[in-house]
């Protein structure tokens, strides 16, 4: 990347760059002068893996009332109905700013086409092709890049919130850039940096996405919510070598059958609806199944089966499936997809309201990074794309308080961080091997199943963990830094280890949250299943809070 100086005070910093923080920066007031970090570049984020679509009750024969309903079922309890009638109410109208910014649907003559997903009561799911989320963040990319008062910062990464002692207030952030640390000032910093999938060893999720949001948020003393509700997607491509790939909800929604390896429809041994019910069934259904016919767990699968599909409707719709399973040696028109249930979700997230507010003044939160009560405990499909594009469209109406540059800005000397090789190695070691460790731990214990003594013995794992993670000579140093202390490194291939560093940090941080968080929840509900609770309970109808470390339950949902 070439050397871009960037100030040291914005109006605004947008600290991620999918649908969420890319339409956030779009629609805050053009008077602002605002920041947009990105630690990879923008056109790598989870929104951008987004296949299914978006979900908005556009058609004639559908209304925003059936949209909330279907929501509110899929949600298990535990929506917000305030913030669910938000939602629906307002998809029609960002469906349209979308089309206007130029985000090219599919349509069936000059009407948007839709398309059937599971839970949903009518079609309603807009899609472009099977790439629905690429569309969407390269047409917001491409706006952005035009917007004078929008600097984009790229390959930067947001290290810890900076907070004003007296106050509590949030007022801008520590930034890891060209190998340096920088404090950058901000009237306020919304925070959209998606999910935590990578905390998982099976995921849909890209590499970027490591719950950076929501560790710095914690560690800063923002209120989390509903962490343990992860939905794991029933279809992800399960083969040798390959990422876990997406194989979109939209392919049962037009009629591919899910098969055990005899041919069998198993599917409807668990529910009625068969494939198409609510996600976390199906994976549970997919995960039951494997667990009575597969030998080896770790590579067992069943299979998707696109040929009920008419193949002119496959070429049309799913052009990127049919190309990314050709790469991986299957075609969809002859043979069945080796499928099997990864992490694709996080339902919980940092506490804001319709304003994308937190209890840390100066401090928002978009997209799936935050918890607006939307989802509750199973987010219904092609939703997530949607509260972006929602919410972000709230931050036009963001109230700045003028707090000003103090009139005397202390200039702390340059702290220097340097090792020798040997122990440059060393520490470089002990990061990745923790990094690889800590998603097979999380996988294996807080999967699709979970129960009591595997969660409570991978929370020693992780503490111990998160002990040698601290006593890190580099850890030492990054963590005792004072606010407004820049920092260089005298080291080889920085940039990376610092990235490892980070992502390890909070991954460290997002684990110990959601294992807590599962422990914490004696019942079955959404997302969240556990063997020895295996049903629903009303007196667990009812938030999970956290607050740094403590957890507790909100008043009951009605």
């Amino acid at each position: 990347m070439p050397q871009i100086d960037i100030p040291s005070q914005f109006d605004v910093l947008v600290v991620g760059a999918g649908a969420a923080g890319l339409y956030t920066a779009l629609c805050l007031p053009e008077s602002l002068q605002v920041g947009l970090i990105t630690k990879e570049t923008v056109a790598l984020s989870a929104s951008d893996w987004a296949q299914g679509g978006i979900a908005a009750a556009v058609a004639p024969e559908d209304s925003p009332r059936l949209h909330i309903e279907d929501t509110i079922q899929a949600g298990a309890g535990l929506c917000d109905r305030t913030a669910v009638e938000f939602l629906a109410e307002h998809a029609p109208s960002c469906i349209q700013s979308l089309v206007n910014l130029g985000v090219a649907f599919d349509r069936q003559g000059q009407a948007l086409a839709l398309t059937l997903e599971a839970a949903h009561s009518r079609r309603r799911v807009l899609h472009a092709a099977d790439t629905t989320g690429r569309e969407v963040t390269t047409t917001l990319t491409a706006q952005v890049l035009r917007r004078q008062n929008i600097q984009v910062i790229q390959q930067a990464l947001a290290l810890s919130l900076w907070t004003e002692p007296e106050t509590g207030r949030c007022q801008g952030i520590s930034l890891f850039y060209q190998g340096k640390i920088t404090w950058l000032r901000a009237g306020a910093v919304v925070l959209a940096t998606g999910g935590g999938g990578q905390v998982f060893a099976q995921t849909t999720n890209p590499a970027v996405s490591t719950g950076d949001g929501v560790a710095i948020a914690y560690r800063a003393g923002a209120i989390l919510r509903d962490l343990e509700f992860v939905q794991f997607h029933p279809t992800a491509l399960t083969k040798p070598g390959a990422d876990r790939f997406l194989i979109s909800e939209a392919v049962r929604g037009e009629g591919a059958h899910l098969v055990d390896n005899e041919g069998r429809r198993f599917a409807f041994d668990y529910h009625p609806a068969g494939e198409l019910a609510p996600r976390d069934v199906v994976s549970r259904a997919i995960f039951s199944h494997l667990q009575r016919t597969a030998l080896d767990l770790a590579t067992a699968h069943v299979w998707l089966d696109m040929r009920p599909i008419p193949a002119d409707k496959i070429r049309h719709r799913f052009p990127n499936i049919i190309k990314v399973c050709q790469h991986w040696g299957v075609d969809v028109f002859h043979e069945p997809i080796p499928v099997a249930p990864a992490a694709h979700y996080w339902m919980g997230g940092i506490v804001a309201d319709l304003m994308n507010r937190t209890n840390i003044p100066g401090l928002y939160a978009v997209g799936e990074t935050a918890s607006t009560g939307v989802h509750g405990a199973n987010r219904l499909a092609s939703n997530s794309l949607l509260e972006c594009i929602v919410f972000g469209a709230q931050m036009a109406h963001i109230e700045l308080e003028n707090i000003g540059l103090p009139s005397e800005i202390p200039v702390l000397p340059l702290q220097k961080f340097n090792v020798d090789a040997s122990e440059w190695q060393i520490q470089q070691a002990q990061l990745e091997a923790l990094r690889e460790k800590l998603p097979r731990l999380v996988w294996e214990s807080a999967g699709i199943c979970r129960e009591q003594s595997r969660l409570e013995s991978a929370i020693a794992t992780i503490e111990s963990w998160r002990q040698d993670f601290a006593a890190l000579p580099l850890s030492q140093f990054l963590l005792n830094l004072r606010p407004l202390e820049p920092a260089s490194f005298e080291l080889p291939n920085v940039e990376r280890l610092l990235g490892v560093w980070a992502e390890t940090h909070n991954l460290l941080d997002v684990a110990d949250l959601i294992l807590k968080s599962a422990a914490f929840r004696t019942e079955s509900r959404g997302g969240h299943y556990r063997l020895d609770y295996p049903q629903p309970d009303p007196n667990w109808q009812v938030h999970t809070l956290i607050e740094t470390d403590h957890w507790w339950k909100s008043p009951p949902l009605s």
